[in-house]
């Protein structure tokens, strides 16, 4: 039986409202009415950080764009050899809730010292900070619902081809990206395929509706936009 839903905590946000609601011994956040994310179906954001790590070879620096509940860092953080995971949230609540409400596993990750929490707006960082920042083995990307379902008109850019020119400049030699879609893109592949020299995808089934899609790649053909 589907158990009822207790909310636990609603915060007002430039972005609208967030809702933290428990439901049995799960968390779910809800915006502004929608479904956003759930501690009971981490495998998406798993795979997301799985397939990524397992293109590049020994991998040491991780960018996560989008902290969620937490399953994408925890996974960078097991990879034996990962000494830092930088982790882009624009909702700062979010990060407050991973710490203080989620659990052991969400707080440890927060806290582990290979981890460094960025509070902003991954699109306006990228586009206008990139004299400040590192370069990265591994890119992961779970921003909005993908490349053609963005909630935020703003989170459009990241899908475009400038988008991509100005994420591969985050790139070390050999590093991946690798991007999380709510549904199959093929336009976005298509760009992909422009953009760069390898482009894999792995779909992520779920028991009821279309899988998720998970797309990596490597190689920039294009450094300039």
């Amino acid at each position: 039986m589907w158990n009822e839903a207790e909310v636990i905590e609603r915060s007002r946000t430039d972005r609208g409202e967030l809702v933290l609601q428990r439901r049995g011994k799960d968390f779910e956040i809800i915006s502004n009415g929608t479904f956003l994310m759930a501690t009971y179906n981490g495998e998406s954001e798993r795979r997301l950080v799985q397939a990524v790590l397992n293109t590049v070879q020994s991998p040491r620096s991780v960018l996560i764009g989008g902290l969620g509940v937490g399953f994408s860092l925890h996974e960078a953080l097991q990879y034996e050899g990962v000494t830092q995971v930088d982790v882009f949230e624009i909702e700062p609540k979010i990060v407050e809730w991973n710490r203080e409400r989620l659990g052991d596993t969400a707080r440890r990750s927060i806290e582990d010292p290979r981890t460094r929490i960025r509070v902003g707006d991954f699109v306006d960082w990228l586009y206008h900070a990139l004299d400040t920042i590192d370069a990265y083995d591994a890119i992961c990307l779970d921003i909005d619902n993908g490349s053609d379902w963005t909630v935020h008109d703003s989170n459009a850019g990241l899908y475009s081809g400038a988008g991509l020119v100005r994420l591969s400049s985050l790139l070390r030699p050999g590093g991946a990206i690798s991007f999380w879609n709510a549904r199959r893109d093929l336009v976005f592949e298509q760009l992909l395929h422009e953009y760069f020299e390898v482009m894999e995808l792995t779909f992520v089934e779920h028991p009821v509706g279309e899988p998720d899609v998970v797309y990596v790649v490597q190689g920039p053909r294009v450094t300039d936009e």
